[in-house]
Formats: structure tokens, sequence, C-alpha cells
């Protein structure tokens, strides 16, 4: 026969304490003296009691849970970033609970209204883009949205990414004052603004410098079509008709890049080809990439984008933010380090 579950009434009782009391000790934030605090755990332990966080949010009106949406959890930048954000909003009291979407925007509209079923605080959505009727729907539900690593043409909406046009003028400036001619690019998926903005950057120092991009090739942040837009750049086996150096729109396609051009065409990084990555995700650093690559200072990332989110939390008129954050060009193997520059 099925245990019947223990209330507060009966941890009261043991406690020798209010139900209200019991209440207190069991919700965060609220004020209970240590020595009740005491005895309501001590009988809590003893009973077996375990507080109803839902039927509380009912009443309440909070869940303390917040909907973290991401795209995709194969690049290493993610699995890092969703670890502190969950690690950010405990340290408030909040917990997370983590939905998959795709790219494709049904997908995407499914997951939010089921995140939205389950009575969320707030919603942090992970280089994912959502349809302007979406974006009011949430709105009108009272749920606070921002998108982290990922921003939209909707000034009412909230958005934290690293500085991407900075960072891709960045990777071009470094490539053209280490003697770079013929100089490439593999994009992400051109759906996303990291992908737009990087890139809008790379080119737009390029030509700054009298410079057209050499070569372009889209690998949409996968590694296998990373692969084969590495193929299609390096097609002229000719020294002189191949890119001497490739930027690429995230670390988890420079990665297959690097291995391609070493393994597979038996190039030279970087005697016969500079690679520059951006993200910094751990593998960026391991001696076997040692990988030059734009940084995405992802701790201040996550910090801006809960102060965001508990901004709206605790003020739903708080007007909605968006911030670009700089992050450092560091300085690795995988790319020829021009004179007067040192990692």
């Amino acid at each position: 026969m099925a245990q019947t579950r223990i209330t507060s009434a009966e941890v009261a009782s043991r406690a020798g304490v209010s139900q209200s009391a019991v209440s207190r000790v069991f919700t965060p934030g609220a004020s209970a003296s240590p020595k009740t605090v005491e005895k309501v755990r001590k009988a809590a332990l003893e009973l077996g009691y375990r507080p109803n966080v839902l039927a509380r949010a009912m009443v309440s009106g909070k869940s303390r849970i917040i909907g973290l949406v991401v795209a995709y959890l194969d690049n290493q930048f993610y699995p890092d970033a969703l670890e502190k954000l969950s690690n950010a909003l405990q340290a408030r009291g909040y917990h997370a609970l983590i939905f998959m979407a795709g790219k494709n925007a049904a997908s995407i509209d499914h997951v939010i209204e089921e995140i939205l079923d389950y009575q969320v605080d707030g919603i942090i959505a992970a280089s994912v883009a959502l349809s302007s009727g979406l974006s009011e729907r949430c709105r009108a539900a009272g749920v606070p949205m921002v998108l982290f690593n990922r921003s939209q043409d909707d000034s009412r909406m909230s958005a934290v990414t690293s500085d991407n046009i900075a960072g891709g003028r960045k990777a071009a400036e470094f490539l053209l004052a280490g003697g770079h001619h013929r100089i490439g690019y593999i994009a992400g998926w051109e759906g996303a603004s990291t992908q737009r903005d990087r890139e809008a950057g790379f080119v737009t120092a390029l030509r700054a410098a009298g410079r057209d991009l050499y070569a372009r090739a889209v690998g949409n942040f996968e590694m296998t079509q990373a692969r084969e837009a590495t193929r299609r750049l390096f097609a002229d086996a000719s020294q002189s008709g191949r890119p001497d150096a490739v930027f690429v729109a995230n670390d988890h396609m420079a990665l297959a890049a690097l291995d391609t051009l070493r393994h597979e065409l038996g190039l030279r990084v970087p005697e016969d080809v500079s690679v520059v990555g951006y993200d910094d995700v751990p593998a960026a650093a391991w001696p076997a990439y040692d990988l030059t690559t734009v940084r995405q200072p992802a701790n201040r990332m996550v910090a801006e984008t809960v102060d965001i989110l508990f901004s709206k939390i605790e003020d739903p008129s708080a007007p909605p933010r968006r911030v670009a954050i700089d992050g450092p060009l560091i300085l690795r193997g995988s790319a020829r380090i021009p004179d007067g520059w040192t990692r």
C-alpha cells in the first residue's frame, strides 16, 4: 500500500510550533528564529516530510523556477554557460528547468508554450531566436525573458551577447597584421545574429584595410558541415590559390577545420595556413589544437543576463536592456603571430 504523504500540520504538531512557522522555515527568504528552524527541520527529518514546492508556487504565484532554452549542446560553449547560469540562479534561490529546442521556429514556439505551462518566473533563451508573436505571448503572460548569446531586432527584448562585431574586427586586424593576403571565412548558421555580426565586423575591417574576403563557405555551426566547408575553401591545391588564413565563426567549427586541414589535406598550421576561432571553449587550449580565438566572456555574460532577468522579475516595468560585452583575442599557436604581438 502506498505511504501517505506527511503534511505540514503533522510536522507542526511534532515540532510544537504553528503550521505557518513550518511554512516560513521552508519558504526561501522568509524569517524564522534559529530555534524554530532547528525544531521544524528535526521534526521534518524524523517524519520524512518534504514541502510541496509546486503547491506553494500556486498559492504564492512564484515557482522560483527559471526556464532555460537551448538549441543544442554539442558546442562546448553551451554546457559550460548553462552550468554557470544554473549556479547563478541557485545562488538567488531559484532553480533552472532546461528545455531543448531546435533551430526551426515551430519547434521553438512549441517549447516556449510548454515552458509557460510550468508557471516559470522567467525565461533565458540561449542562442534561440523567437517569433515576434511568441515574444508578445511571453509579455502578455507576465514572464520576463532575456536572450543569451543571441539578439534580435525587437527593441522590447533584452539580450546579452559578446561584442561580436568587435570580435570579428579583432580577428581581421590580427590576420592582416600577420601579413596574410588570401583570407577566408567559414560562416555559421546564417539565421543567427552572432554569425551576422561576427562576419560584419570581420569584413568591415578587411575592407578598411583595402582587402576583400578571399573565400567564403558556410559551416552552419556544425562540425560535419565545417569539414565540408574547409574542403571547399581549399579545393585549389596550389599554394597560390588556396587561402593563407581562415577565420571560423566559432570554435566548434574551427576544431573540425583544424583536423581537416592537418590530417586530411596535409597542410601545416600555422606555416601553410593560420586559423582563428571564436568562443575560447576548453578544447581550444588543448595542445592538440592550440587555437587562437576570440574569447566570449561567459562569466560576465551570465552575470548580466541574471541581473537583467531579476530586475524584470522584481519590477515588471523595468526597461529592456541590450548588452554587448567585449572579449579579448587569445593568442595561441594556430595562427602566425605578427611582429610585436606576444602570447
